[in-house]
């Protein structure tokens, strides 16, 4: 298809999409589609439908329908998953292509994304206007919350002890405070990434050696390197203050008991980035970390990059907000899967251009 205007449209989709031919074949996939089946297009073109996707439903037979009768047709609540990926329910809509005879447009729509585009601009919209009150409020709180500090500390000094869990409990509770408005100003000011090509396995091991002397000291590290990649381009400060912050986040959800944080690299060249220019960014350098913890509650998984969502009790919401606000500063992409037993966060990165690893 050479139309400049389907060149336009297609990559633009929202959705997972596909083009099919008369011979049930993958002709074209948009960028949504390959991240939604974590396959290239390349990889997919020419290749039979059934071979790539599962569909819970009788495909075939609504095939055969929208091509005898030239029209749309809509299937809700069906499972889909490409390769060896979990399935995810979707709505899905099958359509002819005007123009060429028994080709057709399937569009899929996960459920998840249904489901929150009613309300994911009103929860977004809000967030960023309470991260905004809060950055406008921070100093003149925080510098009361460190008298009412002092006061109960100096209070305590002269209580007997059946009162000091009451100042002990306002001390506990005011620097839990301070600490909430503090992510908060960090999360406002971040400053934009300064990039330069770096190893990303150095950033690993500072990172671990960091953990282990404080935080992690309970957990013990598994570390699965590709001694073969090639450096990053990245802010290596910004970078590293992910990693401890998903390092952190393991070693709490582990316990005292402690667990292990499994740390691999890899290579993959599948997963491309639509930039805002509509251009295509490669982002082939992924880092995971696994923890065999006791996994993300259900019911906040799809929304655990956004600010104020948090797992923990007490917990502020703003350190995974933060994580994917820098991952998408540098044009990267961050994605959390997660089962009792067993949490992957995986980043994909770019590789450093070839001009810049000379300089550096």
């Amino acid at each position: 298809m050479s139309d400049a205007r389907f060149d336009t449209l297609w990559p633009s989709l929202p959705v997972p999409a596909l083009m099919i031919n008369e011979a049930d074949q993958i002709v074209e996939i948009n960028s949504s589609a390959e991240l939604f089946l974590n396959a290239s297009a390349k990889s997919l073109k020419n290749v039979p439908v059934f071979d790539k996707l599962a569909i819970d439903a009788p495909l075939e037979e609504a095939f055969s329908r929208v091509r005898r009768d030239s029209s749309p047709m809509f299937i809700n609540n069906v499972d889909v998953s490409g390769g060896n990926a979990a399935p995810v329910q979707c709505n899905i809509q099958i359509a002819p292509l005007q123009g060429v005879e028994n080709w057709l447009i399937l569009l899929m729509e996960p459920r998840q994304i249904a489901d929150r585009l009613g309300r994911s601009h009103q929860v977004k919209t809000s967030a960023r206007s309470a991260i905004g009150m809060a950055e406008m409020l921070a100093h003149e709180i925080k510098n009361p919350l460190a008298g009412i500090t002092g006061a109960a500390q100096l209070l305590s000094m002269s209580l007997s002890p059946e009162d000091l869990e009451l100042t002990d409990l306002i001390v506990a509770e005011s620097r839990r405070i301070v600490a909430l408005l503090e992510q908060v100003e960090q999360f406002g000011n971040l400053r934009p990434p300064e990039k330069r090509p770096i190893n990303i396995h150095d950033l690993l091991d500072r990172a671990r050696k960091s953990a282990e002397l404080s935080y992690a000291a309970s957990m013990k590290f598994v570390e699965e390197f590709d001694p073969s990649l090639p450096p990053t381009y990245v802010d290596g400060d910004q970078l590293l203050q992910i990693f401890l912050n998903l390092f952190k986040n393991a070693s709490e959800a582990a316990g005292k008991s402690g667990g292990t944080i499994r740390l691999r690299t890899f290579y993959d060249l599948s997963l491309r980035l639509r930039r805002k220019d509509g251009s295509g960014a490669a982002l082939p350098l992924q880092v995971e970390i696994i923890d065999d913890g006791p996994g993300l509650p259900p019911e906040i998984a799809a929304d655990i990059f956004e600010p104020f969502v948090s797992g923990r009790e007490n917990g502020t919401g703003l350190g995974l907000a933060l994580v994917s606000k820098i991952i998408s500063d540098h044009e990267g992409w961050i994605s959390v899967d997660s089962v009792p037993g067993k949490t992957v966060f995986r980043i994909s990165l770019p590789v450093a251009p070839r001009d810049e690893r000379a300089d550096g």
